[in-house]
Order: structure tokens, then C-alpha cells, then sequence
């Protein structure tokens, strides 16, 4: 059987939480396109799990901890990341949380937590490497969410975050056109992750919610990772992944009135916050 081309053979792929879910698959799969890859997250020693899965693939990792909250942490990262490869040609902005709750429960600070990491997470991250991407003229990707259009009782911090994300990405694949670099926006529908583990301090907890989503509207996060760097590869604007997350910004670009009628009727609403 023939071997499949690697689409990113020779390149260098920068992800921020590469520590699980979508940034762990991510990591692999770029790898298994031929690509290194520099790992940047908080948990170390799920990022060396990680780096151990590349060097498995046959590709290499570097391991940079890292909280994209902090000042001079992505700097750092992607010093490292130069240091080992000498370039990056793919930026993934992934690193994010969820804030759950009504407004009336919620505080200022829950809402600048939120988009402390959601949104100012994606500009640090960018800050740090922009000048690396335009030398390559490489690939800006940025996670966004299917929250990103259609905002639910109980989630407008996370939805605010989304939400300002998609317009970066929007305005960003304007201002770097010119210099061959590519913005590619993923709105995720509900993919495998340990968000709904997360409480509105970001930090994991251990409580099994009982399961809200049905299974099958969930999609397992390697084929999330295939669907997503296939669309890297081509630089496509904006991606939405999962049948359910296309049906639902279509709905909420064409009939947005119905779409709020199927929430309202039948009382969807985000999920809630682990204790």
C-alpha cells in the first residue's frame, strides 16, 4: 500500500494546550503529517505523555510549560520552540476553559477570568509569534467554538470569549494576507474533552457529570484532529466541526428566529459548572 503524503513534512507546529483534548489530538496528528511540534500548556507531565506519543510517530516534541495568562510564558515557549527547530510554520491558539452560570451568580471577575485566557490567550499567543509566521509564511489557527455564534442561558462568559475570538480571526485573515500568512477559524460542536471537568477557576475537578449530550452528537477528538488539520493544510477560512454544530450556525445565519424558538422550547441551556 502506498504510504499517504504528509502535508506538513519539514514544518513546525507551535499549540498551546497541547496538554489534552483537541490540543493533544492536534499534536498527534500534525506529527503523523511529518510535522515537529512544540507543546505548550500548564501540565508538564501531561505534555511529556504527549511528546512521548510524537516520538513514537517518529517526529520530534519540545515541552514547554507554560500558562497563556502570564506575561513573557508564550515568549518563552516560542524562544524554546526556535531554539530546538529554528522556525514555526503553524500557530494553534487552543488553550481555553469555559465559565458556567447565569449573570446573577456570576462576578466581574468570573467574566475577566474568562476572557483572560479565552480571548487575551489568543492575542498573547499571537503577539509571540507573529513576526515567526510571517518569515514562514506560515498558518495562524485559531480554536474558536460553535459558541462562538449561538449563546445559551447559562454561558455568556464562554460565548463572550467565542464570540471576540471569531471577530480576531475574521479581522486577522485580512491584516496578514498580505504577507502570505493564513487564518484558519475552528468552530467546534461538541468534541471529547475534559471542559466539562473544569470549574469556572479552570481548575480540573474529578466529578463525573452525568452525561447531557447524547453520544453520538459527540465527535471522538482524533477525528476532530483529522478534520481539523485537513483544513490547515488547505488554509480554509473557517471550519465548523460536527453535523450538529454546521446545522446550527447554518440555522442561526438563515433563521435565527427559529433557532431561538428550538431553545427556548425545548429549554437548552448550558452546561454546569463541576463542583
Amino acid at each position: 500500500m502506498r504510504r499517504r503524503r504528509q502535508r506538513f513534512a519539514g514544518s513546525v507546529v507551535f499549540i498551546t494546550g497541547a496538554s489534552s483534548g483537541i490540543g493533544a489530538a492536534l499534536s498527534l496528528e500534525f506529527a503523523r503529517e511529518g510535522a515537529d511540534v512544540v507543546l505548550a500548556a500548564r501540565r508538564r507531565d501531561r505534555l511529556e505523555s504527549v511528546a512521548a506519543g510524537i516520538g513514537a510517530i517518529g517526529r520530534r516534541a519540545v515541552v514547554a510549560p507554560c500558562d497563556v495568562t502570564r506575561e513573557g510564558d508564550l515568549e518563552r515557549a516560542a524562544a524554546a520552540g526556535r531554539a530546538a527547530f529554528g522556525k514555526l510554520d503553524v500557530v494553534v491558539a487552543n488553550a481555553g476553559f469555559g465559565v458556567t452560570g447565569i449573570l446573577e451568580r456570576l462576578s466581574l471577575d468570573d467574566y475577566r477570568r474568562q476572557l483572560e485566557t479565552n480571548v487575551f490567550g489568543v492575542l498573547r499567543t499571537v503577539y509571540a509569534t507573529l513576526d515567526d509566521l510571517k518569515k514562514s509564511r506560515g498558518r495562524l489557527v485559531v480554536i474558536g467554538s460553535v459558541s462562538g455564534y449561538i449563546a445559551l442561558a447559562g454561558s455568556s462568559p464562554y460565548s463572550m470569549s467565542k464570540f471576540a475570538v471569531r471577530a480576531l480571526a475574521d479581522s486577522l485573515g485580512h491584516e496578514l494576507a498580505e504577507h502570505g500568512v493564513s487564518v484558519t477559524l475552528i468552530s467546534p460542536g461538541f468534541v471529547e474533552s475534559e471542559i466539562r471537568q473544569v470549574d469556572n477557576r479552570g481548575i480540573l475537578r474529578t466529578e463525573k457529570l452525568a452525561p447531557r449530550i447524547p453520544a453520538p452528537m459527540v465527535m471522538a477528538t482524533p477525528t476532530a484532529a483529522r478534520k481539523i488539520v485537513g483544513a490547515v493544510a488547505r488554509r480554509r477560512r473557517e471550519v465548523v466541526i460536527t453535523a450538529l454544530g454546521k446545522v446550527s450556525v447554518f440555522l442561526h445565519r438563515h433563521a435565527p428566529g427559529l433557532l431561538a424558538q428550538i431553545i427556548r422550547r425545548f429549554a437548552i441551556k448550558g452546561r454546569r459548572e463541576p463542583r
